[in-house]
């Protein structure tokens, strides 16, 4: 005869959940804590010369992600030597577009609004896409199979998503990932709407004092399957794969 399942099952499942959350969110403090304190350590010289390297690599990724023939020792000789590569116009712009807009994000600090991401996607788009630059979508679009909500709906959902990242009541990891997932079922703009909301994210835990999170080009596969999962799931990728790259803050 097999065991019989306890009555409460479903209370003592609730409470290993409990444990299981209060334990990351443990984690991802500490995390945040020992970043802060290696940080602070940083003379201002030393804080410029690492995030101009943040932003070589969060801006070569998440262009890459994208389609963009711009390689990473590309990405630094245009950033950083002002030398470009026999490679597309609109890649070189963009990679420069976007880097700026990622540098001012972080030494601004505004508090985030519609009328911020249009700007940003503005200021990234304006030479390259400038039908579409700084504006979000009046029609309808398709990624894959996915059909994105209608655009009379926009308006609605965008004040939803900005509600939830000023009130969200989640760890500053957790908002950040599900601020991300939403945003791109949103979908707002007729191109570029990866890269947004790949700032959106870092905005959300810069601003709260955590470390970034580069999503990679070369794991852009697990990605792309994390981003067809449900908000939980993909809140669950994103909180184990942040773990992950910041793991040596842990160990600290």
């Amino acid at each position: 005869m097999g065991k019989s399942v306890p009555d409460d099952i479903e209370e003592i499942k609730a409470e290993l959940r409990r444990e299981a959350e209060e334990a990351q969110s443990k984690k991802l403090e500490k995390i945040r804590g020992r970043f802060q304190r290696e940080w602070a350590r940083y003379p201002d010289s030393a804080r410029e010369k690492e995030l101009q390297e943040i932003a070589i690599a969060f801006t070569y990724n998440t262009n890459a992600i994208e389609g963009s023939t711009i390689t990473l020792e590309e990405t630094r000789q245009i950033l950083e030597d002002r030398i470009a590569p026999s490679k597309p116009l609109a890649d070189i712009r963009e990679t420069e577009a976007h880097a700026k807009v990622f540098l001012q994000m972080l030494k601004a600090g505004e508090r985030m609004s519609e009328d911020l991401l249009l700007r940003w996607h503005e200021e990234i788009f304006r030479e390259t896409k400038p039908d579409i630059a700084g504006k979000f979508r009046d029609y309808m679009v398709r990624v894959g199979p996915y059909v994105a909500p209608d655009w009379r709906e926009m308006g609605e959902l965008m004040k939803q998503l900005m509600t939830f990242v000023s009130k969200s009541r989640f760890n500053p990891v957790e908002t950040a990932a599900r601020a991300h997932y939403i945003f791109e079922k949103i979908h707002p703009f007729g191109d570029g709407n990866g890269r947004i909301g790949r700032l959106l994210m870092n905005n959300i835990l810069w601003k709260q004092g955590y470390p970034m999170l580069i999503v990679e080009y070369r794991k852009r596969k697990s990605y792309y399957k994390a981003l067809e999962r449900t908000e939980e799931g993909f809140a669950d990728y994103f909180i184990r794969r942040y773990l992950s790259v910041h793991k040596k803050l842990l160990r600290q």
